[in-house]
């Protein structure tokens, strides 16, 4: 074996050409793969802790009735079913060590009622403000207005929900008593300044299956903005729990206060087929009804008192996050073990299948970025095969020579792996390296985008690649096989030549 490595870094010296572009080719490879390698797990890493840490948790309960486990981007008249029994739920959560938090929220869509243009659509998230703070403290910052009070009414806005309101509806909303801040308009609200419609309340009304829904008009506290995946996240109005269930025609928890406004009253007094209608092709007429209600509309008196027990509500999801170093699939399935003993009718699924959209995306996104390190792969074989095979032709007067004086066609195999092992080692040993250090370096960088769809690359507004052990043995394994099926076809050149194509050669 000592023979036929030294005789391949003499081959190699003699033929420093093909040699030379045996091995850019080899470290330009070794070197793309192995940031290509690093783009992909950080994409994995930093996509998996934004909607963990910023938006659902790890895990999401769900009713038991509800049939889709992608609870988080269902379209518009998809209702999400509620979950009543929260009380006894909370318990079994509490008593688990596993889990760091949990919050239960109510989500689904609503369409939003406006006296100067047509009906919007949103989907509304109910929270407990307090509650989501604490689970969710950094997943937001707040470009106008605050953020609620304790037990306060309200609803805060995305950024980027206020500007397809605008681009729907013809209003720009802000908060209350709140002005125009002319940094945060749009190109085409700018121009069309002098003409926007303000409005500083929304007036939602809840889109079930059933349609026992009711509209209720809530104060616009803050506008916010997501750290990232924005355009995602952005399509989600955060709304106080129990305007939420009043706008859903849910169960309202506060002491004081009817559960549902009395303008609304009529609204459940109606027969199931005005009920359907509502939601049917005369969904226009309807709306065109209810803004002139809305017009005269006044607020209900609303007091912000403490509840009786905000958990005795309906909600649709529960949100958790776990300790670090839990096994989530692991923990999921004991978790639903746990709650069907309690006869809960909930089930546990994984922020993955509770995403649905997103978990896609990514994963599309993930594929095309492997697809792009195996199309350099390919490259790579295809550009080492064409040169060693135009090297193996080349050299037939002397491997016919070799096998005259009795080399065996193993001899000749092994020579020229060997050749290709070593420009291997040296140029892609270099490419790994190289690649590493530029993925240990890139994030020192701070490289920001706002992009919606980069940001998915990134796996969030930051480009952060990352590299662990296992990535790098990728990259070797990924190398070491760009060696061996960029030798096949140029060996199988090699061991067929004779000395007798040596002769006809000379």
């Amino acid at each position: 074996m000592e023979l036929i490595f030294k005789i391949a870094w003499r081959n190699i010296l003699r033929h420093k050409g093909k040699s030379l572009v045996i091995g850019v080719i080899l470290f330009l490879g070794a070197y793309l793969m192995t940031i290509g390698n690093g783009v992909i797990a950080g994409m994995d890493k930093g996509i998996s802790e934004n909607i963990i840490n910023s938006f659902m948790g790890h895990m999401v309960i769900l009713a038991g009735k509800e049939r889709s486990d992608n609870v988080l981007f269902k379209i518009y008249g998809k209702s999400v079913a509620p979950i009543y029994n929260f009380i006894q739920i909370k318990k079994v959560l509490q008593d688990d060590s596993d889990i760091k938090y949990f919050l239960p929220v109510g989500k689904n869509a609503a369409l939003i009622l406006n006296e100067d243009s047509d009906m919007g659509r949103a989907f509304l998230l109910g929270v407990d403000f307090k509650a989501y703070r604490q689970m969710f403290p950094d997943s937001f910052d707040i470009i106008e207005g605050r953020f609620p009070k304790e037990n306060e009414h309200g609803v805060l806005i995305p950024a980027f929900a206020r500007k397809e309101c605008y681009d729907f509806m013809n209003i720009w909303l802000l908060p209350e008593n709140g002005k125009v801040v002319e940094s945060n308009l749009t190109p085409e609200a700018k121009e069309n300044r002098k003409d926007l419609i303000l409005k500083d309340q929304e007036v939602f009304m809840g889109a079930r299956d059933d349609n026992a829904t009711a509209d209720v008009r809530v104060g616009i506290k803050g506008i916010i903005k997501y750290k990232a995946l924005n355009a995602f996240w952005g399509h989600f109005m955060i709304l106080d729990i129990e305007s939420y269930r009043e706008a859903l025609g849910y169960f309202s928890a506060y002491e004081k206060g009817e559960s549902v406004p009395r303008e609304s009253q009529a609204l459940l007094n109606l027969d199931n087929s005005n009920l359907e209608n509502m939601f049917g092709e005369s969904a226009v007429v309807v709306a065109d009804k209810k803004r002139e209600e809305i017009k005269s509309f006044k607020p209900a008196v609303r007091v912000n008192a403490a509840p009786l027990n905000l958990d005795a509500g309906a909600y649709n999801l529960v949100f958790i996050k776990l300790w670090n170093g839990a096994d989530l699939e692991e923990k999921a399935s004991l978790l639903n073990k746990k709650l069907k003993e309690k006869n809960l009718d909930v089930r546990v699924v994984t922020w993955k299948k509770g995403s649905g959209v997103i978990g896609s995306l990514a994963m599309i996104i993930k594929g095309i970025l492997f697809g792009f390190v195996i199309f350099l792969f390919l490259v790579a074989v295809i550009i080492i095969v064409n040169t060693l095979s135009m090297a193996a032709l080349e050299r037939v007067p002397e491997i016919g020579m070799m096998r005259a004086v009795g080399a065996q066609k193993s001899f000749i195999r092994n020579m020229f792996v060997a050749e290709t092992a070593v420009l291997a080692g040296i140029f892609g040993g270099l490419g790994i390296i190289l690649g590493a250090v530029t993925v240990f370096v890139l994030p020192a960088f701070h490289i920001t985008t706002q992009n919606d769809m980069l940001q998915l690359l990134y796996g969030g507004d930051v480009l952060n690649p990352i590299l662990n052990a296992g990535d790098i043995f990728l990259a070797i394994g990924q190398l070491a096989l760009v060696t061996v099926a960029s030798v096949i076809y140029p060996v199988h050149i090699a061991k067929n030549i004779t000395p007798l194509d040596a002769v006809v050669r000379d």
